[in-house]
């Protein structure tokens, strides 16, 4: 952004700012702090599934306003135009290439759902350009490109909302308190179960020509070279390690984020341990597991993850969600509601606690857009922090990780590897395919 538009100020005096534009807030943000009514211009790269999703809960606050769309995919592109002029009565501009966008000076917040190898990119390009960003769980493909995403961050101070929204949710903070509150006695292990049919992917099919209309070489991005595959596309890409980490970083970042908020963890767990493998539908695609087991142990507790791709059915009866293990009950929840099951007393007539039937809940999307939208008005810091996205989307690939090298995982957080586990190690930092590079902050 030229210096003109986004200058440094220090203690209310304009510096110019040349190289250093996006340290601090222009003079628009400056102004944005005293009138809330201010209207915020966003654009969306990424505008097929939950990108989209996130521009629409965007829309219904006052004051939005969506300038561009970006995707690779034309027949995306038309329809969503259509979809946002509809919502709008305005037609956003449209591009295939999000560094076009990113020269738009009119555009404050950039929202990302890409696929998950193409969150780092064009997250950095925003935080240079100076732009808010909203960016769609997991951060990114990698632990080290989410590294890259908090230095950006940090560097440019721009406001980042990661969508993880329960972190907005009402009914989880309400739940989650009662357990820090030692309600049901001392908590000694959360149990995180995701099952989804989605998980399997798609059945498998010979590669074919690329549809009309798509740039499949941007699409692939700095994921290595292959030839189009429509099981490897649209609905079924996190089913493969180029692109995504399957149920671990999908459903699992947004539960084992309420696994680490009830103890507000900040650091890596101690040692992290995974069983499981590709067991069933082998006439389907994926490369990521449909069956595994991860164990993390933290100083005080413990967190096991599952997930079985292929069938609905759970602990609880419920396909997804967490239990709360403490000595005196077990709180069960997941985005429907939360319900509270009681341990007999030692005389084993009554129960230590009373019951909790089961309280309603929700996935309060429109309240973590609405969050991020006050933040960027205040220049406050939004409920899911870069640092915390970046710290659960790293629990999560080291979960992967660890099945995938066969051994248990020490993080060494100064070092920013796995120690002396060269295999391992190996994984932590995506090879970019040329013209691509990783981004350097």
């Amino acid at each position: 952004m030229p210096t003109s538009r986004r200058e440094f100020l220090n203690n209310s005096t304009k510096i110019a700012a040349a190289g250093l534009s996006g340290f601090g807030y222009s003079p628009l943000q400056a102004r944005r702090s005293q009138n809330a009514n201010e209207k915020i211009v966003v654009a969306l790269v990424g505008a097929k599934g939950r990108g989209f999703g996130a521009l629409e809960n965007a829309l219904k606050i006052a004051g939005v306003e969506c300038a561009a769309l970006c995707d690779i995919d034309d027949e995306v592109l038309t329809r969503r135009a259509a979809d946002t002029e509809k919502i709008q009565g305005k037609a956003p501009k449209l591009y295939k290439d999000y560094r076009r966008m990113m020269d738009d000076k009119s555009i404050d917040a950039v929202i990302i759902g890409t696929p998950d190898h193409w969150h780092c990119l064009p997250f950095v390009a925003a935080c240079e350009a100076g732009k808010d960003i909203y960016v769609e769980k997991p951060l990114a493909n990698s632990i080290a490109e989410c590294d890259l995403m908090v230095a950006a961050t940090r560097k440019y101070n721009r406001v980042v909302q990661v969508g993880q929204q329960q972190r907005s949710g009402t009914h989880w903070m309400k739940a989650l308190d009662m357990v820090r509150q030692g309600k049901f006695g001392k908590l000694r292990k959360v149990n995180v179960w995701a099952n989804f049919m989605y998980g399997i992917g798609q059945p498998i099919v010979p590669d074919s020509p690329v549809p009309p209309g798509v740039d499949f070489a941007m699409w692939l991005g700095p994921a290595p070279e292959r030839t189009f595959n429509k099981s490897h596309f649209h609905g079924s890409w996190r089913m493969f390690w180029d692109y995504g980490g399957g149920l671990m970083t999908d459903w699992g970042v947004h539960l084992l984020d309420m696994a680490l908020w009830v103890k507000d963890v900040k650091d890596m767990p101690l040692s992290i341990t995974a069983s499981g493998g590709n067991f069933a539908y082998p006439d389907h695609a994926h490369q990521t597991f449909d069956t595994m087991s991860v164990n993390y142990q933290m100083p005080d507790y413990v967190i096991n993850w599952e997930n079985i791709a292929g069938v609905e059915s759970g602990p609880y009866g419920k396909r997804y969600g967490l239990a709360y293990v403490c000595d005196d009950a077990t709180l069960v929840i997941n985005r429907e509601g939360w319900e509270v099951i009681p341990e007999l007393s030692g005389d084993r007539l009554s129960y230590k606690v009373p019951a909790i039937p089961p309280q309603p809940g929700k996935s309060y999307h429109q309240e973590h857009t609405q969050n991020f939208i006050d933040c960027i008005k205040s220049r406050s810091e939004p409920n899911c922090t870069i640092e915390n996205g970046r710290l659960v989307a790293a629990c999560a690939h080291a979960g992967n990780i660890a099945l995938l090298t066969k051994s248990q995982l020490v993080w060494n957080e100064t070092k920013k590897n796995f120690g002396d586990n060269a295999a391992a190690n190996a994984m932590i930092t995506p090879k970019y395919r040329k013209p691509w590079v990783l981004p350097k902050v």
